[in-house]
C-alpha cells in the first residue's frame, strides 16, 4: 500500500501535534513528500525537524487555515516547495464542549470556523490544481461525534457538516480523477486526551468495544489508504476508525 503515495505531495493541516502529526509521520514513512502546518510556529518547526531527521522530504508552513489568506498561503507554500499538491488532509480542529443552554455564540462560531470553514477554504484552494492535474486525494477528518454527543452541539454539527461537504465534493470532483473521503475517529491518545484525569481516561476507554483508545498512527493508516493510488475507486465515503465505538449510542 505504501507505494501508492510515494513521491506524492501531501498537505496535512493541524499537523504540529496529535492526530495530524501521526498522519504526517505515516504518509512520510510511506514515501510522500509532506507539508506540515499549524497555527503555532514552534510546533511547525519541531514537527518539520523531527520528520526531516527520519529522512522525510518535508516543509513546514505556519498559517491559520480558518481564514482564506491562510489556506491560500498553505497551498502556495506547498507548490513553491514541491511544484504540486496531490493529497490534502484536512485535520485541524478544536472543541469547545458545553451544554447548548450554556454555549455562547463565540463557542459556536469558533468551532464551526476552525472545524468546517477551514476545510472549505483548503479544498477550494487546492481543487483547481488537482483538477488540472487530473489526480488528487482529499481526506477530511470528521469524527464519530457527528452522530451526536451530549455537550457537543457545535462540535457534532461541524463534524456532520464535514461529512456532507465531503460527499458533495466527491460528486463534483469525480470526473477530474479526484476523490474525497472522510475518516471519523473517536477517542485518540493525544495531548488533549492525556490532559484528562487518569480515572476519566480509564472510564472513556471502557466505552470502546475494543477496550482501548486509538493512536494517531491508527488514524494515519486509514488516511494512508484513502490517500493512496489503491483507493482510486472509493469516493464520498466515511471510514470510522474508532474501535467499534460508532456502533453504539454512547
Amino acid at each position: 500500500m505504501g507505494s501508492g503515495v510515494k513521491d506524492r505531495v501531501a498537505i496535512i493541516t493541524g499537523s504540529g501535534q496529535g492526530i495530524g502529526a501521526g498522519i504526517a509521520r505515516t504518509l512520510g514513512a510511506a514515501g510522500a513528500r509532506v507539508v506540515v502546518n499549524d497555527l503555532v510556529a514552534d510546533k511547525v518547526e519541531q514537527a518539520e525537524a523531527d520528520m526531516r531527521a527520519t529522512g522525510v522530504d518535508v516543509v513546514g508552513v505556519t498559517a491559520d487555515v480558518s481564514v482564506a489568506e491562510g489556506a491560500e498561503a498553505l497551498v502556495a507554500g506547498a507548490v513553491d516547495a514541491f511544484g504540486r499538491v496531490d493529497i490534502l488532509v484536512n485535520n485541524v480542529g478544536i472543541a469547545r464542549d458545553k451544554y447548548l443552554s450554556k454555549m455562547s455564540e463565540e463557542d459556536w462560531d469558533d468551532v464551526l470556523r476552525v472545524n468546517l470553514k477551514s476545510q472549505f477554504l483548503c479544498c477550494r484552494a487546492v481543487s483547481p490544481l488537482m483538477m488540472e492535474q487530473g489526480h488528487g486525494r482529499i481526506v477530511n477528518v470528521s469524527s464519530r461525534a457527528w452522530l451526536g454527543g451530549s455537550g457537543q452541539a457545535n462540535y457534532a454539527a461541524s463534524k456532520g457538516a464535514v461529512v456532507s461537504l465531503t460527499r458533495t465534493l466527491a460528486l463534483e470532483m469525480a470526473r477530474f480523477g479526484v476523490t474525497a473521503n472522510c475518516v471519523a475517529p473517536a477517542l485518540v491518545d493525544t495531548p488533549l486526551f492525556r490532559g484528562l484525569k487518569e480515572e476519566v481516561q480509564e472510564r472513556l476507554a471502557k466505552t470502546v468495544p475494543m477496550g482501548r483508545v486509538g493512536t494517531p498512527e491508527d488514524i494515519g493508516n486509514a488516511v494512508l489508504f484513502l490517500a493512496s493510488d489503491e483507493s482510486s475507486y472509493i469516493t464520498g465515503q466515511t471510514l470510522y476508525v474508532c474501535g467499534g465505538r460508532s456502533l453504539g449510542a454512547g
